[in-house]
Parts: structure tokens; C-alpha cells; sequence
């Protein structure tokens, strides 16, 4: 029998891995919090007609990607490909949008696409929104935001900020109707994606990797020469915030984003270190979307970035997580007393010095095999319990480290089990704040 294996795209990610993703949600969480951001916390199902609602049912999201299914009563249910619409979905329904609100959530996402570096079918995202603010200073506010975050995790020099204007939906439509007539002359020069996108949704068509279909855009009508007169006084008013805090941006007349409730602002973080997975961090405004949604009209804003992307990028970046603390002493019990004894004084230390990482021998082994053990464990000290030091009420502190030589005795010292705290508090005084 075949053993089983983890489902094509969703992956298992693991302890020598985790320390980078563990600096990269605590170094998030730090900045949003200082930025006054509260998480919440959403749920990975919801109902499938909550994503055709928000995302738009011609996109690929809806039309191929979506992980759908009945449930046993009959419900559509969908395993959230985003995380803006459940979001706006539990401010409407828990009432948290009669004030300016900041809202974050981290965890996983779904898509049926095909894996590869950086993009896989259960992927991880940060996400950030705002609610309840109209005015461009929440869109600089978010984008700044998110800039802090890059220079907090040292890839301010690895990424770029690129930033574009969509307009209002009265715009867009009538840019839409302008790139469809243009595109329509020249469909049989279109990729096939192209091809389909243009019946469907014809604005993803800027956003096309193609090269020869990229080429054919430069002909094309511009975006810009449509937008509403709002939507380019913000737009205006942005770039003077972005300027005034000495935020560096390029304006990329073809940047649209896939989703359709993006209005007005959108924006991208990229890298050209990923290959084509260039794109680490996207937002923009969605003013539409909680009225859509069922709640009352409120402006909103926001970004989500691509968890397994980041890391990526920290490791090709060569930037230091900081390690692990590692072991710092290993408790060698030889005997059922001595197992006994050594097992309720570590719990009491745990009690009082809970920064210290403790591994505790489990099983049976000699002495040697112990103490061979501890060594092996990268432990600066071993915790010794023997026969004699269990009869007189002690314990032997033994350094296995050199550089772990800062009790009195260098070497091996035998305390009473009453100085055991003290003993480790000199030892240890490098390490614990």
C-alpha cells in the first residue's frame, strides 16, 4: 500500500522552516499594532456567494480556481480564495462600521492553479483594511504602512512600489467599452488568454505577460484620459503625501489589479528577485464593496501580501532571522528517584526562569547515554540527578560549552537544590533580560 501524501500544491512547512515565517508574522504584527491595526480572526469556509458577489463571477477566480462544495445542506460553501470579503463580511455582520475601523488577518487562502515557486493551490496571506475614510491620506497611510514593514524586515532595497488610478466603476465602464473596440480590431494578435479575457474581463488584458500582447497595448487607449475628475485629484493628492514622506513610487499606467471591487487607488509591491512570481504585496480602495455587500455605504482601502513570497524573498535576500534560542540545559536523570526529583525541581526553575529552554531526558538510558544526549543537543549546561545528589538534596550543573563557562566553577559545580534558580540565573545572565 502507497504511503499518503500531502494534496498536490498545499505543503507542509517545517520546524528548520518555520523560524523565518515566525519573524515574518511577529515583525508584522509589531508594526500594525504601532499603527493602531486590531487582528481579527475569520473563518477558512464561507458561503460561495459571498466571493461571486465581491470578486466578480467572469473572473478566474470564480470561474476556475475556487474550492466549492456542498454541504449536507445543500449550502454552497467555499474554502476563502481572499481575505478582503470575509472581512467585510464580519464588519457588516458584527456591526464594527459605524467608526473608522483597522482590521488585520493573517492565515491560509485557497486556489486551484497550478503550483510553482512561490504560488501554491493553499497559500498564506497578511491582510490589512481600513474602513471609513474617504480621503487619499488613508490610501499614503497604508502604503506607508506597508513600507515600514519592508525596511523592519530588510527589504526595503528588494522591492518596488508601483501605483496606478482605476477611476470610478462610470470610468472604468467607459474606458472598458474604449479597450474593447481597440482590442476587438486586433483580437487574432491576441494571446489566447487575451482572447478570452476580452468577452469577459478586458481590463485583466493590460496586466497579460505576453510580450507581443504588450506590445499591442502601446497603441492602445490610456487609462488615464478616462478617469473621473475625483478619481485624479486623489490620485494627485497621493503622490504629494508619498512625496512629502520621501516614499520613492512608479506610476504603471497598466496596473488594474484582478479583482473587481478595486476602485481609485491601486498599488503593488514587486520584486524582480522571484522570477515571475514578482509581485510580493497588492492593494487598493474597494468603496463599493461593503454596500454591495449588504452593509451601508463606507469607503475602504487595504493590501494583502503573499506570506510564502516574503519568505522567499528573506532567504534570497540573505537577510538574518534571528535564530532560535536553542537549548539551553538538559536535565540527565539516571534512576526512578532521581527521575522522580529532577522532573518536580525543572517544573519549579520553569516556575520561576520560564525564558530558559529546558529539554528534559525522556526514556530510559545510562548515565552516558545521557550525558552523550545532552552534548548532542547543543545544551550549554547539563542538569545532573543521580543517586548521591538525589540522597543529599542537590544537583550537579555540568558545562558542556565552553563559551557556557559563567558559574564560579568552570567546570562542573554541585549546588543545593535550593540554589538551583540562582546557579542558572549567573550562568544564564548573558540571556535573559
Amino acid at each position: 500500500m502507497s504511503n499518503i501524501r500531502a494534496v498536490r500544491g498545499m505543503n507542509d512547512i517545517l520546524p528548520d522552516e518555520t523560524p523565518h515565517w515566525q519573524h515574518l508574522e511577529q515583525t508584522v504584527s509589531r508594526v500594525l499594532s504601532s499603527y493602531g491595526y486590531g487582528e481579527i480572526r475569520l473563518p477558512l469556509v464561507e458561503s460561495t456567494r459571498l466571493f461571486k458577489r465581491s470578486i466578480g463571477e467572469v473572473t478566474d477566480i470564480v470561474e476556475k480556481e475556487m474550492y466549492s462544495f456542498d454541504d449536507r445542506n445543500g449550502d454552497s460553501l467555499t474554502l476563502r480564495p481572499e481575505g478582503t470579503a470575509g472581512c467585510v463580511r464580519a464588519a457588516i455582520q458584527q456591526g464594527l462600521l459605524g467608526v473608522p475601523q483597522r482590521l488585520w488577518y493573517a492565515g491560509p487562502m485557497f486556489r486551484y492553479e497550478r503550483p510553482q515557486k512561490g504560488r501554491q493551490r493553499q497559500f498564506h496571506q497578511i491582510g490589512v483594511e481600513a474602513f471609513g475614510v474617504p480621503t487619499p491620506d488613508m490610501d499614503a497611510e497604508i502604503i506607508l504602512l506597508s513600507a515600514r514593514i519592508w525596511r523592519q524586515l530588510g527589504l526595503v532595497d528588494s522591492v518596488a512600489l508601483q501605483l496606478n488610478s482605476i477611476g470610478s466603476s462610470s470610468a472604468r465602464q467607459a474606458y472598458r467599452s474604449a479597450l474593447v473596440e481597440y482590442l476587438q480590431q486586433r483580437e487574432d494578435a491576441l494571446d489566447e488568454d487575451s482572447q478570452r479575457r476580452l468577452h469577459s474581463n478586458p481590463l485583466r488584458i493590460l496586466d497579460s505577460k505576453n510580450p507581443q500582447t504588450q506590445a499591442l497595448l502601446d497603441g492602445a487607449p490610456a487609462l488615464a484620459d478616462f478617469l473621473d475628475e475625483e478619481s485624479r485629484d486623489d490620485f494627485a493628492r497621493l503622490r504629494e503625501l508619498l512625496d512629502a514622506a520621501g516614499q520613492r513610487y512608479v506610476v504603471n499606467a497598466r496596473l488594474v489589479r484582478g479583482l473587481d471591487y478595486y476602485n481609485k487607488t491601486v498599488f503593488e509591491w514587486v520584486t524582480d528577485r522571484l522570477g515571475a512570481q514578482g509581485t510580493v504585496c497588492a492593494g487598493g480602495r474597494y468603496d463599493g464593496l461593503v454596500e454591495q455587500l449588504g452593509g451601508k455605504p463606507t469607503p475602504a482601502v487595504g493590501f494583502a501580501m503573499g506570506m510564502e513570497r516574503l519568505v522567499l524573498l528573506l532567504l534570497e535576500s540573505a537577510q538574518a532571522v534571528p535564530a532560535g534560542r536553542g537549548v539551553d540545559a538538559y536535565v540527565v536523570a539516571v534512576g526512578e528517584a532521581a527521575q522522580r526529583e529532577a522532573l518536580a525541581a525543572v517544573e519549579a526553575v520553569r516556575d520561576k526562569l520560564g525564558e530558559l529552554v529546558i529539554l528534559q531526558h525522556t526514556g530510559a538510558g545510562s548515565f552516558k547515554s545521557q550525558l552523550k544526549k545532552a552534548d548532542k543537543s547543543g545544551a550549554r549546561v547539563a542538569l545532573i540527578w543521580g543517586e548521591d545528589e538525589v540522597a543529599n538534596g542537590k544537583v550537579t550543573i555540568k558545562q558542556l560549552r565552553d563559551q557556557a563557562a559563567q558559574v564560579d566553577n568552570p567546570g562542573q559545580q554541585t549546588v543545593p537544590r535550593e540554589h538551583l534558580e540562582a546557579t542558572l540565573v549567573a550562568a544564564f545572565a548573558d540571556r535573559m533580560g
